[in-house]
């Protein structure tokens, strides 16, 4: 009887014990696992992708500058072309008409005014003198329009099949972008105020919440329509300017040689306040671009992504209603 009652307390005690070297052992063993966890944690989230981060603007860069008396510096190919046609070809010769011109005015002002020329000429025609001033001006004209035209047409060019599209929405008083081949989502850009804009480092009247954000590269199909009355998207050091009319679809091709954020405004007046619908594009290198896209929610890679994300997208439906019949049954 004694010795089934100091057992029974023995195994009571053994049991105690037990208890309390596992509740001693757990701690530091959980503790070990987290250690071991950590690096493997750390490294996971070094590896995964970092959300997207608007791009700073670059000073001078894709924005006017107070006291400029030129062209912004350009950044597509066509701006290079147009930039190229006005400083090297077209004002040379304006230059040169305009002091040619002023040099006649003086000449003739000195020659001919009433104190050194008190007997006027009555000289009613020179017929050399009319064909000279007929036939220049119009080698001059020829000069100048073979390379205009040509540069007018380069700038109707149809985009390539693979060409990112965009489509520019005008709206009273904002702009909207959405993006047809990539889920057809629509982004909304709205001017921020000066304050916003400052804290951001962006330029005041400039700044948008969100902006028009292709990649950098590529051919670009900008396509235009307004929703209301005729506004212009214009974009300077893009050299791009393409009317937003409702009812219709303009388009252009625009390729932006390298990534930054352009400025531009609506360029046809559409009401109150028509001044304060800036234009923010900010062009990223194609794999960021890519990551912006599927953040917005959208797709990259045309019908066979959009198709597995719908399978995916069915696939996690699936159990969910599986789920909830069983619930109701």
């Amino acid at each position: 009887m004694i010795l089934g009652q100091t057992l029974k307390r023995a195994h009571y005690l053994f049991a105690v014990l037990a208890i309390a070297m596992l509740l001693a052992i757990a701690p530091r063993a959980a503790m070990a696992q987290d250690a071991t966890e950590t690096p493997a944690a750390e490294e996971a989230a070094a590896a995964a992708p970092a959300g997207y981060v608007p791009m700073a603007p670059t000073e001078g860069k894709g924005m006017p500058v107070s006291g400029n008396w030129f062209f912004q510096d350009q950044y597509s190919p066509k701006g290079h072309d147009a930039l190229w046609m006005h400083d090297v070809f077209l004002l040379p010769v304006i230059t040169v008409i305009s002091l040619f011109v002023l040099g006649l005015l003086l000449f003739v002002v000195v020659r001919y005014n009433r104190r050194t020329n008190p007997n006027p000429s009555r000289t009613t025609h020179n017929t050399m003198i009319e064909v000279v001033w007929t036939l220049v001006p119009v080698l001059i004209l020829a000069v100048i329009a073979y390379p205009s035209l040509k540069l007018l047409q380069s700038q109707y060019e149809s985009p390539p099949e693979d060409a990112v599209t965009v489509k520019v929405t005008g709206y009273q008083w904002y702009w909207g972008y959405t993006y047809p081949d990539n889920g057809d989502f629509e982004v909304i850009s709205n001017m921020l105020d000066e304050a916003d804009a400052l804290a951001r480092g962006e330029p005041p009247q400039l700044g948008v919440d969100n902006r028009m954000v292709v990649p950098a590269g590529v051919p670009l199909r900008i396509q235009t329509t307004a929703a209301d009355v005729i506004h212009s998207f214009a974009v300077p050091s893009l050299w791009f300017k393409l009317d937003a009319v409702p009812g219709r679809l303009n388009e252009r091709l625009l390729t932006i040689e390298e990534p930054g954020v352009y400025y531009g405004q609506c360029s046809e007046l559409c009401g109150a306040r028509h001044g304060y619908m800036p234009i923010a594009v900010e062009a990223l290198p194609r794999d960021k671009w890519e990551q912006w896209v599927r953040e917005q929610g959208g797709t990259v890679g045309g019908a066979e992504e959009a198709a597995a994300t719908e399978a995916t997208e069915a696939t996690e439906e699936a159990p969910a209603e599986e789920s909830a019949e069983a619930a109701t049954a």
